[in-house]
């Protein structure tokens, strides 16, 4: 028993050592859709780790669900983002919280630059949140999103 005990933890500190560094930091200060790529990855290798990522990424707007959704946390409005290398990733934008106009403000093809909090619960549940000015106990990072030059946070 002791063994399995000692076993697991070396193992998910080994999973936890292999995560990117920016876990520990701070937001990226540039687009980097390059790190979030890698990033994305690593945590599709490894599988859902309860760790979240702040990200900056940069992209065109290939997808708008043109309906706000209501959720426990507030209203929510939702976009696909186009990274690069046939990549995308859902952008979820709490509509409660953010300084903007109705939604939907962004269109398919619009530019966009996103700052946020990458989440990754499976292949089929990740996207980035946390793209408003506010923090929380568990994320301490504003995030942004801007669209064709017009920030929303």
């Amino acid at each position: 028993m002791k063994f399995a005990r000692t076993f697991g933890v070396v193992v998910l500190a080994a999973a936890l050592h292999a995560l990117p560094a920016m876990a520990q930091t701070g937001m990226p200060a540039q687009c980097d859709n390059g790190k979030f790529l890698r990033d994305r990855l690593e945590l599709q290798q490894s599988g859902p780790t309860g760790i979240d990522l702040p990200e900056h990424v940069c992209g065109m707007v290939a997808h708008v669900t043109w309906r706000a959704r209501h959720s426990h946390s507030g209203v929510h409005g939702y976009f696909d983002l186009t990274i690069g290398q046939g990549q995308t990733i859902r952008i979820v934008s709490d509509l409660d919280r953010m300084n903007a106009p109705a939604w939907p403000w962004v269109q398919v093809g619009d530019k966009v630059e996103v700052a946020g909090r990458y989440y990754y619960d499976s292949n089929r549940s990740q996207g980035i949140d946390w793209t408003h000015h506010g923090t929380g106990r568990k994320w301490g990072m504003p995030g942004y999103v801007i669209v064709n030059g017009a920030i929303y946070q």
